[in-house]
């Protein structure tokens, strides 16, 4: 079994962050892990990102933080300095796939064709976040794939709800699904970490 795919079983669901204010970042990390959601993306999108990474891990050690919207080997090796402890990024390209194995660390690169996943097992990747999944085919391109491709699996991100996440994590080839409902913008910004506990532990209870 690779890392990625150990990661990705860890829960049903992972939250894709946005963190605007670090300030957030350990009441956020402990909120959605104490709601069964120790698997955390924090997206490079914001100028407060790499020291949100950073305080989630030192604040909330239980969880496994990792990066998001990595776009390069630049990107990927700020995201590691800053403590990420996996990549997710929207795309493939070789140059990034051979960053990670330089700083040896789990990439879960995002898809969305037969010809990526088919770059992506050159590069001797299996796991791959299928982007934007509700955009490209949703579940339906995922039952399809399976038959030329039961080795693969996934985790559809884009587009993720929790009325549509059960039709995606009911497939045997997807593990977990990404999704951002569970830390709402109003809510971090209010600092109302006993909502977002809640809706992580509702995420958390998704069967698989």
């Amino acid at each position: 079994m690779s890392r990625v795919g150990d990661i990705m079983r860890v829960s049903p669901v992972i939250p894709v962050l946005v963190v605007d204010d670090a300030g957030h970042a350990g009441p956020l990390a402990r909120a959605l892990s104490g709601g069964g959601l120790k698997v955390l993306e924090v997206t490079l999108r914001t100028p407060a990102a790499l020291d949100a990474i950073r305080r989630m891990g030192e604040e909330a050690p239980e969880a496994i933080v990792g990066a998001g919207t990595v776009l390069n080997a630049d990107d990927l090796k700020r995201a590691v300095h800053a403590g990420a402890r996996f990549i997710v990024s929207p795309g493939l390209t070789p140059a990034l796939a051979r960053a990670a194995e330089a700083e040896d660390v789990p990439l879960l690169p995002g898809v969305a064709t037969c010809g990526e996943i088919m770059g992506g097992l050159d590069l001797g990747l299996d796991h791959f976040k299928f982007f934007p999944a509700e955009n490209v085919g949703g579940a339906a391109a995922l039952k399809s794939i399976a038959g030329p491709m039961p080795q693969v699996r996934f985790c559809p991100t884009g587009g993720i709800t929790p009325q549509n996440a059960p039709s995606y994590l009911g497939l045997p080839n997807v593990l977990c699904v990404g999704g951002s409902w569970v830390a709402p913008k109003d809510a971090v910004a209010s600092g109302d970490w006993a909502r977002i506990e809640t809706l992580a532990r509702e995420a958390a209870s998704l069967a698989r």
